[in-house]
């Protein structure tokens, strides 16, 4: 689309699509790099600005942007925030027809198309590495590419896998970024991406506005109270469970916050329309579990407030950057107890069951969907937790860290929900659907309006919209169901109803229980890695001394960094300091009063009247010691 004519052309193609007049800190070092055609590995921390860095560079370079995201969420934010700036871009993820998949990369190759978004387990589609081929691809950028490290908090096999896409598209130069990682993880993606003498930008880790506070209290609703009171603009309450976040949304409220639960249990509708009034300001404060917040700019997020521990620093470090970043002063708290320590020990043994655990979950969800053993590889289903463990009476919770174990080393994929739409296709031909219009007045204006709307209707599966077809025909969305399973009865069309619900995609046949193994190096060094994990959170928030912003900084590899200043551990230390300089004031007044006589402490105290509330406590420090002696009321000097 652009030619490179000068060294400006980057912050014209800025400021025209984003309107910004400058960049932020690192963003033209990283996309100078993309430019140059080298491979780039970038961290940026929460807010830095990460996806400009890959769309501008694609912008000034000829073909296809090739993004591979695991966050089916983020990428559909991205698309529509690069369509609504005029740029053409696509996404093709799980829960998509064949026949939308089919669509949407012919338009990637045919099409005048910049970015193609693609979630990882899509690149080894048969479907994709046919076109691919084709495709003249300018950069292929890996988002989060933590995840293709086994020692990051979130590794996706999947990812393990993006290297292979080279074979069909040859070497493009490759752009990898992520918020947090530690040295071992930057060499571990640098490794798995086979990135070509890398150039690593890593940005400072340090938030100078940003004030680390931590909590060990019993009673959190009522530190979550005065920090609320306390702050002028937005905040963000994290929490671990979904009802959790229902029952301090409400606790706020009942306290005169505007506040709303936002968790994966909502529908999509619910969840962008409590987001929506977050951002414009109606609401005050957001109460969410870790659903909430990736891809969001907000400026006036004065406070995060964690109100239960998090499983690692990595994903504690991302969601706490979402406070601050129009660089005002603003609060990251974590608050904490006993129970949560307990809770942790209990995820981690939850996180790794045994072998044989293992086994019997692997072998329940494939007879889940009566698949044989021998069959399954790469089908797509529709998943429900609690119907699962339901069915054969397991602990949900333990049934899902189970399968999360299985996704890791790569015998399927359980993905975040998600609002699959309705779709249909017509089981009839042309000529007999006719006739049954002819028959069916009632259903005409009905099949009329659906052949006029959906293209392709007859040679596959197409989604289609209730509310669309409702608004059109005057009519409700229950009314419109009510056609569709009426012509479904009939045999006239073929009727998948949407639904809200996570997809589970098997990447192996099913095996035999003799056949069943887990690769147990693999599964101790990843145990290990999360225990470390955890240990580095619990030595977090168990700190005395020290400065939290420059703990976290070194966790993640940065030598050199400035005491903060405003962490909890910072203020104590200055506290710390003024009260021995305050002491040192009254022993130095005291040993001056003192030096050529007795005194009673009734004298003492008058001399000190303006040191009434310590100079006891020095006098009883300096008596201790020995440098004076107290006889009943009369002090003197050793």
């Amino acid at each position: 689309m652009y030619k490179r004519c000068g060294v400006d052309l980057e912050l014209k193609i800025l400021e025209k699509y984003w309107g910004y007049n400058k960049f932020r800190p690192l963003q033209r070092d990283i996309i100078i790099s993309a430019i140059q055609g080298r491979d780039t590995l970038a961290i940026l921390p929460t807010g830095g600005g990460k996806s400009v860095c890959f769309q501008i560079p694609a912008l000034m370079k000829d073909g296809l942007c090739l993004v591979v995201s695991p966050l089916i969420a983020l990428m559909k934010d991205q698309v529509e925030n690069l369509r609504k700036r005029g740029i053409n871009a696509i996404a093709v993820y799980s829960g998509m027809t064949t026949r939308e998949v089919d669509i949407a990369l012919d338009n990637a190759v045919f099409g005048n198309y910049k970015f193609l978004y693609l979630s990882p387990e899509r690149l080894k589609s048969d479907i994709f590495r046919m076109r691919a081929s084709k495709m003249n691809i300018s950069y292929i950028v890996v988002d989060e590419a933590h995840c293709i490290s086994q020692w990051g908090y979130d590794f996706r096999p999947e990812y393990l896998r993006i290297n292979e896409i080279y074979e069909i598209t040859g070497r493009k130069p490759i752009l990898a970024f992520t918020a947090t990682a530690t040295p071992s993880v930057k060499a571990d993606i640098a490794e798995k991406l086979a990135l070509r003498q890398p150039n690593i930008i890593t940005g400072s880790f340090e938030r100078p506005n940003l004030s680390y506070i931590v909590r060990n209290t019993e009673n959190k609703h009522s530190v979550l109270l005065k920090l609320a009171n306390s702050s002028a603009g937005s905040g963000i309450v994290y929490v671990r469970e979904r009802k959790k976040a229902e029952d301090i949304a409400s606790f706020l409220v009942s306290q005169g916050f505007t506040a709303e639960a936002y968790h994966a249990g909502l529908s999509s509708e619910q969840r962008n329309n409590k987001q929506e009034k977050w951002m414009s300001g109606s609401v005050s404060i957001i109460v969410a579990t870790n659903a909430f917040g990736m891809g969001i700019d907000k400026e006036n997020v004065r406070f995060v407030c964690h109100f239960d521990l998090t499983e690692s620093l990595e994903a504690y470090y991302q969601e706490a950057g979402r406070a601050g970043r129009d660089g005002e002063r603003s609060f990251a708290v974590m608050l904490w107890n006993e129970s949560d320590v307990r809770r942790l020990d209990n995820i981690a043994r939850m996180t790794f069951p045994d072998e044989e655990y293992l086994s019997d979950i692997y072998q329940k969800v494939y007879r889940f969907f009566d698949i044989a053993y021998g069959d399954g590889k790469e089908s797509v289903h529709r998943f429900n937790l609690v119907a699962f463990a339901k069915n054969y009476k397991l602990h949900a919770l333990s049934a899902y860290y189970a399968i999360k174990y299985l996704e890791s080393d790569g015998f399927m994929t359980l993905t975040e929900e998600l609002n699959i739409p309705t779709r249909i296709t017509f089981l009839v031909t042309r000529e007999e659907l006719y006739v049954i219009q002819l028959n069916q007045e009632n259903l005409d204006s009905f099949i009329k309006l659906l052949l006029r709307l959906y293209q392709g209707v007859f040679s596959g599966y197409v989604s289609i919209d209730e509310r669309v077809l409702a608004r059109l025909l005057r009519n409700s969305t229950a009314a419109i169901s009510s056609m569709l399973i009426r012509l479904s009865r009939m045999g006239v069309i073929g009727y998948l109803p949407g639904a809200k619900s996570p997809l589970i995609i098997f990447h192996r046949e099913r095996l035999e229980n003799r056949a069943f193994r887990i690769n147990t190096t693999d599964y101790n060094k990843k145990k290990e890695a999360f225990e470390k994990r955890v240990d580095s959170v619990l030595s977090y928030v168990s700190l005395t001394s020290g400065c939290r912003s420059g703990i976290l900084a070194e966790y993640f590899g940065q030598k050199e960094w400035q005491l903060c200043g405003s962490c909890d551990l910072c203020i104590k230390h200055k506290h710390l300091s003024s009260k021995k300089l305050f002491e040192q004031e009254i022993e130095s007044k005291i040993f001056s009063y003192l030096k050529n006589k007795s005194a009673t402490i009734s004298d003492l105290q008058s001399y000190l009247d303006d040191f009434s509330e310590d100079y006891l406590d020095v006098l009883r420090d300096m008596a201790e010691r020995g440098d004076v002696i107290v006889r009943g009321d009369i002090v003197s000097l050793r």
